[in-house]
C-alpha cells in the first residue's frame, strides 16, 4: 500500500550523513510544511470547501468504471499538491518501480515483494533473484486449471465413488479473510452463481471447536473435499484445525481417504505427504508473497476456482492486473490508490484522525471491511521506520466498516454527532440483483 512505502526514512544523500541515524520522513521540509499547513485547513469548514466548483472538479480521478471523489475530504488543492511534494521526498515512485522489478524491498526478511506477479499477463516479465517467477506463477494457475476442471466435471471421485460438490478450505489470516471476501462478493454475481450451482464452498479459521462444527454442519465426508492452505504446514491454528477435519474424515470413511478427500496449498512436500496428502495434490506459492497479499495466489484461486471455475477467477485476476498497471504507470494526480495512500497519511498523522470507517453500499462487499483490516492495519501496524527507529507521529490507521444502511443503524450515530471519522463511500451502480418497485423511490440513504 502507497502508506505502508511513505512511512519509511528518507535517507540523507551524502555518505557522511548516512553512516548517522537515518532521517525520518518527519524531518524533511515537506512534511514540516505540511504541519504548518494543518491551522489553516482547521479554520475552514468542509462546506466552505464544497462551494468551489474548480475544488470539487479537481479531487476525482477514474480508472476502467472506478471513479473517486475525494472533495469531500478536509483537503484543498494545496494539501493534495504538498502531499506529492511529500510523496517525492519519500521517493514513492522509485519504491513503487523497485517493487514491481523484484528489487527486495522487505529489508526485514531480505525478500521481494511480488503479489503483482500473481496476476501478471503470461507474457509479462517479472524478476526476483535474476529469474523471471511469472513462468512459475502460470505453472501452478495452469495446474489449479487442470485440477478444477477434472474436480467439477465429477471425473474426481472420492472414496466412495461419488463425486465432491463440497469444499472446506481450512486457512488463517491471509489463507481466509481475502478468500472469504472474494467468495462473498462472487456469490450473487449471476454468472458465478449459475457456475457454482449444487456446490458449497466454506471456511475454517478459528481454533474454538464451534466454528469447525459450523464449517462441517450438515456436510457429508463422502461428497467433502478440504483444502489445508499452509505455507510451512506448521501453522498452528491451521494444522490443528486439519486434523479435526481429518478425523472427521477417516472416521467415517477409513485411513484411505485422506488422499482423495485433501489437498494442500504449501511448499512443505515431507509434510504434506506424513499427513497422508498426495504431494501431487498441493499447489505451491512463493515467501515474496505475503500472507496478507496472497488471494491471488493459489491460497485463493484454488478454493475459489473449485467453486466457480477458473475462469470467473481469472476475469479477477486480470482486474487486480489492470489496477497494477494503473499504480505503476499512472501519474499520482490520477492514481486512485496512490491518492488514497496520501489521503490516510493526512488523516492520521496529521489532522490527528485515528480511524477509518469503510462503508460499501453493497451487501456483496460484506467482507470487505475485515480484508482491509488485515491489509492496512497488518502493513502499518508499526511504530517504527522501516530502519527501526522509533515514529515521532502517529501511523497507521484503524479500519472498520459495515454494508450501507446496516451501519447507519449501528454506528452512525457517533460518526454525526459524535467524534470525526473519515470514511470511505463505495456505491454501485448497477446492483448484482437489481430489485425495482413501481412507484417507489428510495429518497434518503443518510441522516443528517
Amino acid at each position: 500500500p502507497a502508506v505502508d512505502i511513505l512511512q519509511g526514512s528518507a535517507r540523507p544523500p551524502s555518505a557522511a550523513s548516512a553512516m548517522a541515524s537515518p532521517a525520518l520522513i518527519s524531518d524533511t521540509d515537506q512534511w514540516k510544511a505540511l504541519q504548518a499547513h494543518v491551522g489553516a485547513i482547521h479554520k475552514t469548514h468542509l462546506r466552505d470547501l464544497m462551494t468551489d466548483a474548480d475544488r470539487c472538479k479537481a479531487m476525482t480521478a477514474e480508472f476502467e468504471g472506478v471513479y473517486l471523489d475525494y472533495s469531500r475530504q478536509q483537503a484543498t488543492t494545496e494539501t493534495i499538491d504538498k502531499l506529492f511534494k511529500l510523496a517525492e521526498a519519500a521517493k514513492l515512485k522509485e519504491k513503487i518501480d523497485k517493487m514491481f522489478k523484484g528489487e527486495k524491498i522487505n529489508t526485514t526478511e531480505n525478500r521481494s515483494v511480488l503479489h503483482v506477479a500473481l496476476r501478471a499477463p503470461r507474457d509479462a516479465v517479472i524478476n526476483s533473484d535474476g529469474v523471471n517467477v511469472v513462468p512459475e506463477v502460470w505453472a501452478v494457475k495452469d495446474k489449479i486449471k487442470q485440477f478444477s476442471e477434472t474436480f467439477r466435471s465429477g471425473s474426481w471421485v472420492g472414496a466412495t465413488g461419488k463425486p465432491l460438490t463440497n469444499v472446506v478450505s481450512v486457512g488463517i489470516g491471509g489463507s481466509f479473510l481475502g478468500p472469504l471476501f472474494v467468495h462473498t462478493a462472487l456469490q450473487t454475481d449471476p454468472e458465478a452463481a449459475e457456475a457454482a450451482k449444487g456446490r458449497q464452498l466454506r471456511f475454517l479459521a478459528n481454533v474454538d471447536p464451534v466454528d469447525v462444527a459450523r464449517s462441517i454442519k450438515d456436510l457429508d465426508p463422502a461428497t467433502t473435499l478440504v483444502v489445508v492452505v499452509s505455507k510451512t504446514f506448521t501453522t498452528a491454528e491451521t494444522m490443528l484445525n486439519a486434523r479435526t477435519i481429518k478425523e472427521w474424515i477417516v472416521s467415517s470413511l477409513g485411513p484411505q481417504a485422506v488422499s482423495k478427500h485433501m489437498i494442500a496449498v504449501s511448499t512443505n512436500l515431507k509434510l504434506v505427504k506424513e499427513f497422508g496428502i498426495d504431494p501431487n495434490n498441493a499447489f505451491a506459492f512463493w515467501d515474496w508473497v505475503g500472507g496478507r497479499y496472497s488471494v491471488c495466489s493459489a491460497v485463493g484461486v484454488l478454493p475459489l476456482s473449485l467453486q466457480y471455475g477458473f475462469p470467473i477467477v481469472q476475469k479477477f485476476l486480470e482486474g487486480a492486473s489492470s489496477i497494477d498497471n494503473h499504480v505503476h504507470t499512472s501519474s499520482f494526480e490520477k492514481n486512485i490508490p496512490v491518492l488514497l495512500g496520501l489521503l490516510s497519511v493526512w488523516n492520521v498523522s496529521f489532522l490527528g484522525y485515528p480511524a477509518r470507517a469503510i462503508l460499501p453500499y453493497c451487501q456483496a462487499l460484506e467482507k470487505l471491511a475485515p480484508h482491509i483490516q488485515q491489509l492496512s492495519m497488518e502493513s502499518n501496524g508499526k511504530g517504527v521506520s522501516i530502519d527501526g527507529v522509533r515514529l515521532p507521529f502517529e501511523a497507521g490507521e484503524i479500519d472498520f466498516g459495515e454494508p450501507g444502511t446496516n451501519g447507519q443503524h449501528s454506528f452512525y450515530q457517533l460518526i454525526h454527532q459524535g467524534r470525526v471519522i473519515p470514511c470511505d463511500f463505495i456505491g454501485v451502480i448497477k446492483s448484482q440483483q437489481p430489485v425495482y418497485l413501481k412507484g417507489m423511490a428510495l429518497k434518503y440513504l443518510f441522516w443528517s
